[in-house]
């Protein structure tokens, strides 16, 4: 990840479809990539829905907004955890110290796409 380490990333905004096969994977991947760090996790699509073609670009703004405002959102509607995805949901507006954020964006037929934002301190 440009040189940095797992450790460095204080936020993702999952693809996080809500469907239970591409959640699995993609918190299979994230607890691959980060191990026992407990990164923050929340999807943008909780709130606004899935965006198709958009999804990437609106949830990169949405990244980019939650480093300016210090804040992770929430992912809304998120009742009942599922043991096999044990990674820290983030389900209330919470305020944070957030230099580096990763967006996941991932589409049909293998089209994956992730990105890392981290705040200017030019």
């Amino acid at each position: 990840m440009a040189g940095l380490e797992p450790e460095d990333v204080d936020y993702i905004n999952a693809h996080g479809t809500s469907t239970k096969l591409n959640d699995r994977s993609e918190a299979l991947a994230i607890r691959e990539v980060f191990g026992d760090y407990k990164v923050p996790v929340s999807s943008t699509k909780s709130m606004i829905g899935h965006l198709i073609g958009a999804a990437g670009s609106v949830e990169a703004a949405a990244c980019a907004l939650a480093i300016e405002k210090q804040m992770i959102p929430p992912t809304i509607n998120y009742e009942t955890p599922d043991p096999e995805m044990d990674l820290n949901i983030i389900t209330e507006p919470t305020p944070a110290k957030l230099n580096v954020v990763m967006n996941n964006s991932f589409g049909f037929g293998g089209h994956n796409a992730v990105m890392v934002l981290k705040k200017y301190t030019g």
